[in-house]
């Protein structure tokens, strides 16, 4: 009986001992790295985070501040809107071999409306992400001649260069904000 008696209380320590190692490997396999994404995939991460940040600083900004400008010289708001989301096609376009559409910035009398101006950003970012999408890790590698400089680099460090460069006039967005005593989307308390 006694025997009998220890080996119970012997598999039920067991037991008990083995208990917290259930949801540690639980746990273990939650913490365990995601794998790193493709080339292509953090590409796309990072042109869809710079995209998602222009659509919404183009949604919140009310309609009335879009033409202000802190000096004569600069580009209003929505110009550097425009500019930042239209650079977006020196990738898309020339990812596809087609002539860059905008030369220059689009025109506002073709974007009169912020619900234009929101509908036009939201295509520009949603182009750009179709074309990584569909060129993956072996297309992004690909070499093109850039249109201007007829240097040749990876179609990937193209889209990098035009990440930066909605990155940069991202930040001039950002500015405009401030000047004008607004606090932008990304600097807002999350609820």
């Amino acid at each position: 009986m006694n025997r009998a008696l220890s080996i119970c209380a012997f598999a039920l320590a067991g037991c008990l001992l083995a208990l917290p190692a259930v949801p540690q490997e639980a746990a273990k396999k939650a913490d365990a790295l995601k794998a790193a994404p493709s080339p292509s995939q953090a590409i796309l991460e990072q042109w869809n985070e710079i995209g998602r940040k222009l659509v919404a600083i183009a949604e919140d900004l009310r309609e009335d501040k879009y033409d202000y400008k802190p000096h004569p010289d600069s580009r209003s708001f929505v110009a550097q809107l425009l500019h930042a989301s239209a650079s977006m096609y020196y990738f898309t376009d020339v990812a596809q071999k087609q002539k860059v559409r905008y030369g220059d910035d689009p025109k506002r009398d073709e974007l009169k409306t912020k619900a234009q101006v929101v509908a036009f950003v939201k295509k520009c970012v949603e182009d750009g992400a179709n074309v990584i999408k569909a060129k993956g890790d072996a297309g992004m590698a690909a070499i093109i001649q850039y249109p201007e400089s007829k240097e040749q680099h990876r179609l990937s460090d193209l889209a990098y260069d035009m990440i930066e460069h909605s990155g940069e006039h991202y930040g001039q967005l950002v500015v405009y904000y401030r000047i004008n005593g607004l606090v932008p989307p990304e600097s807002r308390p999350k609820k």
